[in-house]
């Protein structure tokens, strides 16, 4: 094994004896000292011990101070590290089986004969592998997430109720937010990081203020990481949300009154993709293409006529309510059949792209724009891929053009996803938020729900509740107060007005990141069409709530 040792000038003693044993024993022991008897602060020792165990470049550490309550106190500050302070051979035996403890702390007047039977008893017992223990080292771990908040909860206990609030509803409701997820601790403590310190203005290797390698390093990370998950050219992780990244792809390559063919918001495209009430309808040409009236899915060959026709500056592929796969190489033909460039906004598809469930746009598209949270389960934030011919334009567009210091703390947070996103477990998890899909469309179809386009082919569907007599705004009320969050939206050619609909939109990232699979969708979808059976009854809300809450104590946020 591995081991980090440390003490202060009242364990010093202990410290030599406990670390002669374990080189004896064959052991490599990191000695962070102290090696004087002079008088010295123990927290330093804890600190530098602690930072090791939960980087994982140690299996575990040896701390010893006259009392080891200091010690053991300032190491289990550390979100990761479980010391555990032992005076007998049964403690350091329980506290490893039980606790999974990866730091022995020691008392510096521990006896001579003592401290070499403690020091053998907890390295070498193994963690229980009982669910109990499990389950009790994972509440222990997550603190009910509170520990993240607790110098807010001194400071200004409002905004700390709303944290709280947040963390509450998490835990005990079904999220079905399709445009929401639930990142890693990871990606928080990225986010919440001293780098939102840093003001930034520029790029890598070339900022206006001095003081930037730091978060240059971070942002390098962050774009090396996007190109080798997405197989893209260039990336830009600037743009603050995914409205900046396409508004910067527009000012790009578009003049003003420029055509842009894009999907209709009310068929299942994005406000940035063309609505009058956003910059991107007042400022451009829009021409909206719709989805079949008869499938309610895209026909190509009609786009491709629209786009003969009206001959678009730029076409936009990609939506916010759109069930289906999208096919990026008919977009690809249809765009070079009119001349036009072709962008893909993939920010809900992001996720399962990096996880070859959904087919890349990137071979076929001049750009593709994301937000990184949603599939992708990162952030909340914008990038843009681009081809090398746009690099500089795009670049500058977004800086000095539309924002000025980037936030690097948040970027930063996207290199974390970004890393998540591209290990074995996330392809794992991208083909269940998938499968979860389909299997909660099944299961609402099954009970008379009307789902539009007759199912999904990714993370979401549609809805249709005005067939049952119920406008989604109702609908979405309803399952709220069941504990069930969605949201209302327009159906394609709906009649209804945007702030009532005819439909609700589901989504599975976020129930999946918790663990559910198919049986939970089961559950879940018969739930929903029980409340959407009687919107109005308010025990059978009250009922399902709370079988709700039980399924959610089964599956923890992250």
């Amino acid at each position: 094994m591995k081991i980090a040792i440390g003490c202060d000038h009242g364990g010093l003693d202990v410290k030599n004896q406990s670390k002669n044993y374990l080189e004896n024993d064959g052991h490599t022991v990191i000695d962070l000292g102290t090696n004087s008897a002079e008088s010295t602060d123990y927290p330093q020792y804890a600190v530098k011990a602690a930072r090791l165990v939960i980087a994982k470049e140690v299996d575990c550490a040896v701390l010893v101070c006259t009392t080891g309550i200091g010690m053991c106190i300032t190491a289990n500050r550390f979100s990761g590290v479980r010391a555990a302070l032992c005076t007998t051979v049964n403690d350091a035996v329980m506290t490893r089986k039980h606790n999974n403890a990866n730091t022995l702390v020691l008392k510096g007047t521990t006896e001579s004969a003592e401290v070499e039977k403690l020091v053998e008893a907890f390295i070498s017992t193994e963690f229980s592998s009982e669910e109990r223990h499990a389950r009790r080292v994972c509440q222990m771990e997550r603190s009910g997430r509170l520990a993240e908040t607790a110098h807010l909860a001194a400071y200004d206990p409002e905004v700390n109720a709303t944290v709280i609030g947040q963390i509450e509803q998490e835990d005990a409701t079904i999220n079905l937010i399709a445009s929401e997820n639930t990142v890693s601790r990871a990606v928080r403590e990225a986010s919440g990081s001293v780098l939102t310190n840093k003001y930034a203005e520029g790029y890598p290797g070339k900022r206006w203020y001095s003081g930037c390698d730091p978060v240059d390093r971070a942002e390098e990370l962050a774009i090396s990481r996007a190109k080798e998950l997405f197989g893209c050219d260039h990336v830009n992780v600037q743009p603050h949300c995914g409205s900046a990244a396409n508004m910067a792809v527009y000012f790009a390559v578009l003049e003003p009154g420029d055509k842009i063919l894009s999907m209709s918001l009310d068929q299942g495209g994005h406000l940035t993709h063309g609505s009058p009430v956003n910059f991107s309808g007042r400022l451009f040409d829009i021409i909206p293409y719709c989805v079949s009236q008869k499938t309610e899915i895209l026909d190509y060959e009609e786009l491709k006529e629209l786009a003969v026709q009206s001959r678009p500056r730029l076409i936009v592929a990609g939506a916010s309510a759109y069930p289906r796969i999208l096919d990026f190489a008919r977009f690809r033909e249809i765009a070079d059949a009119c001349g036009a460039m072709l962008m893909v906004d993939m920010a809900h598809i992001a996720g399962l792209v990096a996880g070859g469930v959904h087919p890349s746009p990137v071979p076929y598209a001049e750009f593709v724009t994301t937000t990184t949270h949603k599939t992708l389960r990162g952030p909340r934030g914008g990038m843009i891929l681009c081809r090398d011919e746009f690099a500089k334009t795009i670049d500058k567009t977004v800086f000095p053009g539309l924002q000025g210091g980037p936030l690097e703390n948040i970027i930063a947070a996207k290199a974390v996803c970004f890393k998540e996103a591209s290990q074995p477990e996330f392809k794992a998890y991208s083909a269940q938020v998938v499968a979860n899909s389909k299997a909660l469309a099944a299961t609402l179809a099954e009970r008379g729900l009307k789902i539009v386009s007759g199912g999904t082919d990714n993370h979401l569907m549609l809805v249709n509740v005005a067939a049952g007599g119920l406008t989604g705004k109702d609908a979405a009320a309803a399952l709220d107060a069941a504990g069930i969050v969605c949201n209302k939206n327009t159906i394609p050619f709906d009649q209804k007005s945007p702030f009532v609909t005819s439909g609700i939109r589901i989504g599975t990232p976020s129930i999946t990141t918790r663990g559910m699979q198919e049986a939970e969708m089961t559950l879940v979808g018969n739930w929903i069409a029980d409340i959407l059976s009687d919107i109005s009854n308010a025990e059978l809300q009250k009922s399902v709530r709370n079988q709700v809450a039980e399924l959610t104590t089964r599956f923890p946020v992250p």
